[in-house]
């Protein structure tokens, strides 16, 4: 049985979104490879698509807008992308509040 993800980041996006490519040229390829998207690895979904299985806050209005969920809920947002240095600034404020949140539980994966 698949067990779900304890943590992930969810990227809002829509089509033509202009901050949503510029993320995607200057963020995305790293992101897999960083502790940051080890810890809560990415998941995208459309704005006028929401995913089920996900509690929000609010919805999302803009994009993109990256949400800190646990277990399927939220636990916390950044709106909008202006720039690399600010996003990880950001991401690791959103992440250092919140450290129970964590991909892979502490007990699982030893050997």
């Amino acid at each position: 049985m698949p067990q779900a993800r304890a943590a992930e980041l969810i990227m809002v996006e829509q089509v033509g979104c202009p901050w949503c490519e510029r993320w995607n040229a200057e963020i995305a390829p790293a992101y897999p490879k960083t502790e940051e998207g080890q810890r809560a690895p990415l998941r995208r979904a459309d704005l006028h698509d929401l995913p089920d299985d996900v509690e929000f806050r609010s919805p999302p209005v803009f994009t993109p807008t990256f949400v800190l969920v646990e277990k399927g809920r939220e636990l916390d947002r950044i709106e909008g992308y202006a720039g690399d240095e600010f996003f990880w600034f950001l991401l690791d404020q959103m992440l250092n509040a919140h450290p129970e949140a964590t991909a892979i539980p502490e007990t699982e994966g030893a050997e």
